[in-house]
C-alpha cells in the first residue's frame, strides 16, 4: 500500500513535463525560487511571462504571508510601500479569465496560483493580472481531512470534492484543499521550496504583512 501511495504521489508531482512549459527564476531577499509555468493554463502563463519581460515584479514585496497557508506577492503598490502600510488592493486594471483544472492542478504544497477579488464582485472568479500566491498549507491525516470536508460543507453548504489521488497528496505532501476550483493554479515551485518555507515562517503584523520586508529582487527566464 505504501509503495502504491508513493507511485500515485510521484506521478502527480511530476506535473511540469511539457516542452512548452516555461521556467522563471525569482530572486528574493531570502533566496531563489524557481517556478515552472504550465502550458495548459496558457492565459496565465503568457500573462506572467509578459510581466516578467516587462520587469513588473522586480522590487515588489511578499505582502501577505500566513503560516501553514500561503505566501502572496505582486501588489504594484508594494514597491515603495512604507512600513506597516496596508497592501493588497493594487493591480494593473485588467483580469485574466479563470483556467481551472482542479483534477490535475490542485492546491498541493508548492503550487503557484493567481490571487483574485472575492465572489461578490467577481462571480466569474477571474484572476488578478499580477498578484499571485505560492501554497504551503498543511499535511492532513485522513481523519483530519474527512473532518475538514464536513466542516467545509457545514460552513459553505457545498461539498469539498477530493479525489483519491488528491487525498494521497494532501495526506503526504500537504496543501490547501478548500481552494481547489476557486483559484487558478498555473505553475509550481521546482526549486527553492525551502525559501517558501522561510517566508511563510516570517513574523507578521495583524494584516499578515511581514514585519521585515521580503522583497522580490528580480525575476528572469531560465531554461
Amino acid at each position: 500500500m505504501k509503495k502504491l501511495l508513493y507511485l500515485i504521489v510521484a506521478s502527480i508531482l511530476v506535473a511540469c513535463g511539457s516542452s512548452k512549459d516555461m521556467k522563471v527564476r525569482m530572486h528574493t531577499t531570502l533566496g531563489v525560487i524557481d517556478l515552472c509555468l504550465y502550458d495548459e493554463t496558457p492565459k496565465h502563463k503568457e500573462n506572467f511571462l509578459k510581466l516578467v519581460k516587462e520587469q513588473q515584479y522586480d522590487s515588489l514585496l511578499f505582502h501577505r504571508v500566513i503560516k501553514d497557508f500561503m505566501i502572496q506577492g505582486g501588489d504594484p503598490d508594494s514597491k515603495n510601500a512604507t512600513a506597516g502600510m496596508m497592501l493588497g488592493e493594487g493591480d494593473l486594471g485588467y483580469k485574466i479569465d479563470a483556467e481551472f483544472m482542479p483534477d490535475k492542478y490542485f492546491h498541493r504544497r508548492g503550487v503557484l496560483a493567481a490571487a483574485r477579488e472575492g465572489d461578490d464582485v467577481n462571480p466569474t472568479k477571474a484572476s488578478s493580472a499580477i498578484q499571485f500566491y505560492i501554497v504551503w498549507g498543511k499535511v492532513f491525516t485522513k481523519e483530519q481531512l474527512d473532518a475538514y470536508k464536513e466542516f467545509y460543507k457545514n460552513r459553505t453548504g457545498r461539498e469539498l470534492c477530493v479525489t483519491p489521488e488528491q487525498e494521497a497528496v494532501y495526506t503526504s505532501v500537504g496543501g490547501t484543499p478548500h481552494l481547489d476550483g476557486e483559484y487558478t493554479v498555473f505553475g509550481e515551485v521546482v526549486n527553492g521550496l525551502d525559501v517558501v518555507e522561510k517566508i511563510q515562517n516570517m513574523p507578521c503584523d495583524t494584516n499578515n504583512r511581514p514585519l521585515e520586508d521580503v522583497r522580490i529582487l528580480k525575476v528572469e527566464f531560465i531554461k
